[in-house]
């Protein structure tokens, strides 16, 4: 993964251009639908950039990024991961020029999509709803719409061009020969804006020849198998999680009768899948991954603690939950705990699964709510987002941490329980763990405990050369 501070410094230039010209429709379009998906940050590093243009203009002057920084009050790794966002949901465009000793920066502001567009996107309205919740969603979609006037009852009687005006004659128009096409200023252009076009999710990820190699010619045919229809595959195998064996079935579910894959019936397949496998809900935080702009390790390595913190940025929480209860199911309860704490805290994926392991082997394989809370406020504040930092930083305060958990348990006799039978993970290498010496703990139900951890810890440590490279 490339570093921040190897993509932009703050001595770079930048310079602002739009896509056309932006109205109040898009403003409220970009608040009320993209912040709830992006965050506020992002939303006010895209709004001062519309800003730095002035009115009725596409350019806007040049400013280096130190200048960003104090006029937003954030760091530039804070700037550089609101850009990336912004890129990813299709709100910015980045140029980049190098030269001698200098680096510039041309961002350009895109259009977002109409409230018609983002709501039938089959994507970012899933993702909105699932943040939203079923009533604010639909009251939401309800505010961008009004009701249409039935003109089927009503005769037009609207006049043509040519019954109100009347033509000038060829004479009139001698003097405007050859300069109706003429350019006044090279290198200019007049205002004009594209539409803003639905997310693009690449289909390379997705393997179309293993879901084609199930599905014979005769029971559905290639020509059925549009770009459209590739795009829209693509977009649910990324949402809710379908591979390509899955598909299949879905795919065979949305033929219709009149020999097409229909996009709507291929929609509604999809989700009644992942309902029915994910306990009716929708995809939620803990079905995430960790972005890959924020993973440092591209393949498992060859050391425990590599493959560990590889296993950490692929996996999913609730595939951690599952794989550190040996399979099980894991309870509603804790589900809920690591999603309001992602929610509320704004934790990356691969952090939040360093947070989930670390109290889990520490507290007996007991998700404590508070515990998890107050360590996840803790990381937030110290801004972590990636595997690495969030290991480094549970070392370092380990003496902190164990006073918290020791905290929680009520009495001191429970305290000093808890403290002398802990269970930290293979990657956590505290001096003072050594420093201190062991104290014999030789009854049985301690060492079946231990014996069960042990046996946990290494099953996903192997899982963590294998399943990554799948996700």
């Amino acid at each position: 993964m490339k570093q921040h501070w190897n993509e932009v410094q703050p001595v770079d230039s930048f310079s602002v251009t739009m896509n056309g010209i932006l109205h109040q429709y898009d403003h409220k379009v970009i608040t009320f639908l993209y912040q709830p998906l992006i965050g506020p940050v992002c939303i006010s590093f895209y709004s001062t950039l519309w800003h730095k243009v002035e009115e009725n203009r596409l350019w806007s002057e040049e400013w280096s990024h130190y200048h960003l920084m104090n006029l937003l009050g954030l760091n530039l790794q804070e700037i550089y991961h609101a850009r990336l966002k912004l890129e990813g949901i299709g709100l910015l465009k980045t140029h980049i020029k190098n030269e001698a000793n200098t680096r510039s920066f041309v961002y350009e502001l895109q259009a977002p999509l109409s409230a018609e567009q983002f709501f039938t996107d089959g994507m970012l309205n899933i993702y909105l709803y699932q943040k939203l919740g079923q009533s604010h969603f639909l009251k939401l979609k309800k505010s961008f719409m009004d009701k249409q006037v039935d003109t089927e009852a009503y005769q037009e009687i609207t006049r043509s061009f040519q019954d109100v005006f009347t033509s000038l004659g060829t004479g009139s128009l001698q003097n405007m020969d050859g300069h109706e096409a003429s350019d006044p200023q090279q290198g200019q252009g007049f205002f004009s804006r594209e539409e803003a076009g639905p997310i693009h999710i690449d289909g390379k990820e997705f393997d179309f020849d293993l879901l084609l190699a199930g599905l014979t010619d005769m029971m559905v045919p290639r020509k059925f198998f549009t770009a459209t229809v590739k795009d829209a595959i693509a977009k649910l195998s990324f949402i809710y999680g379908i591979n390509a064996i899955e598909m299949q079935n879905i795919v065979l579910g949305s033929v219709t009768s009149d020999h097409n894959i229909d996009i709507e019936e291929l929609r509604k397949a999809a989700r009644d899948w992942y309902q029915l496998e994910n306990d009716d809900t929708l995809p939620q935080l803990v079905d995430r991954h960790q972005p890959l702009h924020q993973r440092e390790s591209i393949s498992p390595g060859n050391t425990p603690e590599s493959k560990l913190i590889y296993y950490l940025e692929t996996v999913s929480p609730r595939q951690l939950l599952i794989d550190l209860s040996d399979g099980a199911t894991p309870a509603k309860s804790d589900l809920h705990a690591v999603e309001d704490t992602m929610f509320k805290q704004k934790l990356t994926v691969g952090v939040t699964n360093v947070l989930i392991h670390y109290v889990m082997l520490k507290t007996d394989m007991k998700l404590s709510k508070n515990y998890l809370e107050k360590i996840a406020s803790h990381w937030a504040r110290k801004k972590i987002a990636t595997v690495q930092s969030a290991m480094e930083l549970a070392k370092s305060e380990h003496r902190q941490y164990q006073e918290w958990a020791a905290g929680n348990t009520g009495t001191n006799q429970r305290k000093s329980k808890v403290i002398r039978r802990e269970k930290l993970p293979d990657w956590f290498t505290s001096e003072e763990q050594t420093k201190q010496p062991a104290k014999k703990e030789n009854t049985k139900e301690f060492k079946e405990r231990k014996r069960r951890l042990d046996a946990i810890q290494k099953k996903y440590l192997k899982n963590g050369g294998d399943k990554g490279g799948a996700n």
